[in-house]
C-alpha cells in the first residue's frame, strides 16, 4: 500500500491510499515506488500553490521511514538493487537531483502516514488522528 499525506504549514490538505500495482522485491523498492508517487503529487501541489498564490514556494520535503530509500534516492548511481524498478519510478531521484523535493529521514514512531496504511492498535490509531489533525465525530 502507498500512502501519502500532505501538509500547507500546519494543515493535512491532501492524502492518499492505494494499492501498488507492481510486485516488489524488498521493503526498500517498495518505499521506493511509494516516494515516487508522492513525489508526483508533491510536485502537482506544489505547482497548484504557485499558480493560485503567486508565490514561490520551497520544496517540499518527503518524510520516510526507510534509510535505504533515502539513500537510492539521492545517489545517481544504479545499485544492484534498483536497476529492475521500472524507469518510471525513478521520477523521485529526478526530482531530489533538481531540488524540486527533498527527502528526510523520520522514525517509525513517528510516520504519520501509517494511519493510512497499517493496522494500528486503538491507542496508536488515536494518537496519530490527534496529531495529523483529524477531529473525531461522534
Amino acid at each position: 500500500m502507498t500512502g501519502v499525506l500532505f501538509y500547507l504549514g500546519a494543515n493535512p490538505v491532501s492524502w492518499l491510499l492505494q494499492k501498488q500495482r507492481v510486485v516488489v522485491l524488498s521493503p526498500c523498492e517498495v518505499e521506493f515506488i511509494a516516494g515516487a508517487s508522492a513525489a508526483c503529487q508533491a510536485t502537482w501541489l506544489r505547482h497548484l500553490v504557485e499558480d493560485v498564490t503567486g508565490m514561490t514556494m520551497t520544496p517540499p520535503w518527503l518524510k520516510m521511514d526507510n534509510m535505504a530509500t533515502i539513500a537510492l534516492s539521492k545517489n545517481l548511481v544504479l545499485h544492484d538493487r534498483s536497476k529492475h524498478i521500472d524507469t518510471k519510478f525513478h521520477f523521485i531521484r529526478e526530482c531530489v537531483d533538481r531540488g524540486d523535493i527533498s527527502v528526510e529521514f523520520v522514525g517509525t514512531k513517528k510516520q504519520l502516514v501509517d494511519i493510512l496504511t497499517k493496522p494500528l492498535g486503538k491507542t496508536m490509531f488515536q494518537e496519530l488522528r490527534e496529531r495529523i489533525g483529524a477531529t473525531k465525530f461522534n
